[in-house]
Order: C-alpha cells, then sequence, then structure tokens
C-alpha cells in the first residue's frame, strides 16, 4: 500500500514517461505477494495427470512472461501410475531422493490421489493409507531441504461433471474427501494448499451448460485433462499463489494529450497528428492463448481465467471520431468505438506482437520440458536397468541436460521486453 505522500507524487508523476519507467521498475523488480521469488527452483510431483506437463507449463510460462527479469527455473517430475508410495518409476523414497530433492528446490508442489483412491467408492482403510504416505512424503521432504516451501494440491477431478458417475455418488466425491485431507494436513503443516478439483468442477459444469459434447472433451477419458482442462488446473494453482491479474495498465486522454496513468510499462512519444501515437516498453507480456483450439476457448468462457490472470486493459478518453483502429508496429490489432476504448479494451484478448512474443516463449517453454524428459526418463530410468555403460548413459543425460540449458536460455531472452509503436486511427 502507498503512503498518501506517494500517492502524491504519483499523481505528479501521472503524466509524464517518469511515471512509468519508476512503476515499471518497481513492479519488476518485486512481485508483491506472489508466490515465487528471484531465484526459486520449483520441482512439480505428481502422477500421470502432472506427468502431461501441461498446467505445470501453462504456469511456468505464465511466471516467465510475467516477470521475465526474475531468475526461475522448473522441473517437471510427474510419472503416471504413482501414489503416495511411488509406483513405476519406483518406491516413493527412491522417486523423492532421484526426482525431487536431488534439484535441491526452493518450491515443491505435489499433486497425488487420483491413483490412490482406486477408482473405486470411498473406503476409510485406502485413505488412511493415503495420509499415512502424504505425511511420509511432506515430513521426507522437510528433513531433506529445510525451509523449502511446500505446496499441497488437492486433487484434480474424475469428470462426473459432463457425464453420469460411474456408481452411487461417483469416484470425483470420493477424491474431494481426499482433498480434505490434504487441506488439513496444510493447516497442520503449514503448507500451501491450491484446490484444482472445486474450481475446475465449477468450470466443467458451467461448460456442460454452454456445449454439452464439447465440455466432455475438457477431460476426455475423466482422468487426464486435454489443454482446456490443464488451463482451468493452472488457473487455480496461479490463484492459490496470489499471481496478479496485469499484465499492463494504460490510460491516456487524448484530449490533452496526456499519457494519465501506466502501469507495468514505460510509455513514451506521445504525439497527435491526425491520429493518436505513443511508443510502449512493457515490462511483462500476455499469457498466450490458443484461440483456435475450441475446448480452450470454451475453458476461457465457463471460467474467469482472463478477469483473473490476463488482464492488459488500454483505456483512451477524449477520441472524436466514432471509431479507431489499433495498429501496433504497423499491424492492426483490432477496431473499436469510441466509446469501447474510453471503457478500455483488453489487448491480451487480440493477437498482438506482445501476444506472439508470448506464444514463442510458451513453445520454447514446451521444447526445453521435452528436452528435460529425454534426459530423465528415456535415458535415466528407460535404460538404467540393461547392460549398457554408465559411462556412456551419463554422457548422454549430460548432453540432453546441455541442450535444455541452451533452449531455457533462449527462452528467457525471448521473454525479455521489446519496444512497440503504437497508433490509434479514425475510421
Amino acid at each position: 500500500m502507498f503512503s498518501n505522500y506517494t500517492v502524491g507524487i504519483m499523481k505528479i508523476l501521472q503524466r509524464t514517461a517518469t511515471f512509468g519507467v519508476l512503476l515499471r521498475l518497481c513492479l519488476s523488480a518485486a512481485p508483491d505477494g506472489f508466490y515465487l521469488h528471484d531465484g526459486d527452483r520449483v520441482v512439480f510431483y505428481g502422477d500421470s495427470i502432472t506427468d502431461q506437463r501441461l498446467y505445470t507449463t501453462f504456469i511456468e510460462t505464465y511466471a516467465i512472461t510475467r516477470f521475465p527479469k526474475m531468475k526461475l527455473s522448473f522441473v517437471h517430475s510427474g510419472v503416471g501410475g504413482d501414489r503416495v508410495d511411488g509406483g513405476s518409476a519406483g518406491p516413493i523414497d527412491e522417486r523423492l531422493a532421484r526426482d525431487v530433492v536431488a534439484y535441491k528446490p526452493a518450491v515443491v508442489t505435489i499433486m497425488l490421489g487420483m491413483n490412490d483412491g482406486g477408482y473405486r467408492a470411498f473406503d476409510q482403510k485406502i485413505i488412511d493409507a493415503y495420509a499415512s504416505g502424504y505425511r511420509h512424503i511432506i515430513q521426507s521432504l522437510k528433513e531433506a531441504l529445510p525451509g523449502v516451501r511446500i505446496t499441497a494440491i488437492e486433487p484434480s477431478p474424475f469428470d462426473d461433471a459432463t457425464r453420469p458417475p460411474n456408481f452411487d455418488g461417483g469416484y470425483n466425491k470420493v477424491l474431494a474427501r481426499y482433498g480434505e485431507f490434504v487441506k488439513e494436513l496444510g493447516r497442520d503443516e503449514k503448507l500451501t494448499v491450491a484446490d484444482l478439483n472445486g474450481p475446475v468442477v465449477a468450470a466443467l459444469e458451467k461448460a456442460a451448460k454452454l456445449n454439452a459434447e464439447t465440455a466432455k472433451k475438457l477431460i476426455p477419458d475423466r482422468v487426464h485433462p486435454a489443454p482446456g482442462g490443464h488451463l482451468l488446473m493452472a488457473e487455480a494453482l496461479l490463484k492459490a499463489w496470489q499471481a496478479p491479474a496485469t499484465v499492463t495498465a494504460v490510460e491516456i486522454d487524448a484530449a490533452e494529450p496526456a499519457i494519465a496513468s501506466a502501469i507495468n510499462t514505460q510509455v513514451t512519444d506521445l504525439a497527435v497528428s491526425g491520429r493518436l501515437s505513443w511508443v510502449q516498453m512493457d515490462a511483462a507480456l500476455p499469457m498466450p492463448i490458443d484461440k483456435g483450439d475450441e475446448v480452450l476457448a470454451l475453458a476461457l468462457r465457463a471460467s474467469d481465467f482472463v478477469e483473473a490472470l490476463n488482464r492488459e486493459p488500454l483505456k483512451v478518453t477524449g477520441l472524436t471520431a466514432a471509431r479507431y483502429t489499433l495498429k501496433i508496429d504497423d499491424a492492426v490489432v483490432g477496431t473499436f468505438t469510441k466509446e469501447e476504448w474510453a471503457n478500455g479494451v483488453n489487448l491480451a484478448t487480440l493477437e498482438t506482437p506482445m501476444a506472439k512474443q508470448a506464444a514463442t516463449v510458451h513453445d520454447l517453454t514446451l521444447r526445453h520440458n521435452v528436452m528435460h524428459f529425454a534426459s530423465w526418463r528415456l535415458v535415466g530410468m528407460n535404460l538404467r536397468k540393461i547392460a549398457v555403460p554408465a559411462a556412456h548413459l551419463q554422457a548422454a543425460a549430460d548432453a540432453l541436460e546441455t541442450l535444455d540449458a541452451d533452449v531455457v536460455a533462449e527462452q528467457r531472452a525471448a521473454a525479455q521486453s521489446k519496444s512497440h509503436r503504437y497508433e490509434l486511427v479514425p475510421e
């Protein structure tokens, strides 16, 4: 919260480019309240839903595009079929030592439960085993990684919302009981808890009312979400992490002309010559969404993702013509009435150069995760039980990790700020 004195100074600076510079520097240096800190390494731990590397890569891309100056790294350690006692990749203690602790993370997320419940009606003995195993995971991580910040995730849903349950009450009600345990454990162990069940179910129910057939595609096999379902899960986790909604926010008074406010961006060279023009250097990028994907589009309609996490409003008052077309770097972005411009247009929903830049970052996020998967799973685990010289295995893994580091470097470079020229042209 700013003091009254600071607010007064801001009001004085609002009509100058200096305000944009100062606020941009402030916001990029210290993301107020966001769970992740500069220098954090995050390990996502879980079963096949984490192994899909979708909600996790959405979160990675959000963090890299929203805070491009922060040094963050992400490791995806989900394995299909896993339970609290481990699975095909080894028993739990082996999994934790090799796939979590070895990376020395500052943050660990845990999502387990889908397999633990057995896809059957509630059984107290089964949840007791789940509770015991989950507590063992938490204690093991706290002992091995003093100071680690753990986010315990309530299990994502089995889709009983768009299709009838398989048995009385349905399996998701069983998972909700598991989620209640996770919530209680979080209180006892002072963990951050993220509910990836309730909000996703609510979105599934809304989606079913909007388009019943497409809604079934959000979690097509009722267990493993499509990208649209994972976007809903990513939103829930980012909300638990207090992720900010605003990418940038700019307000311009065309009648003056003057910059009324500029949040998380630097606005300069404001001019009027038949059209309104200015230059912007943003400190963040919008979240890239594939609007051509009908399932993703439905997920957006059925949730508050845009309002909660992807706001990039441009508000221009004092316009005189009926309609204006926005061009960024000479490319047409959209045409809106002067009333729509006065109320504000969310640029994050449009095909802007910034959105295209963010899409490049996300593509690199996916690519670097493929490199890590190849090193960790295809080489490190798939070949570990056959007669291949250990030195050869290590050389292959090292080469893939080097490639991964190269792609990460390109990903971070792609997320950095670029200058763009804006023009509002009367129709």
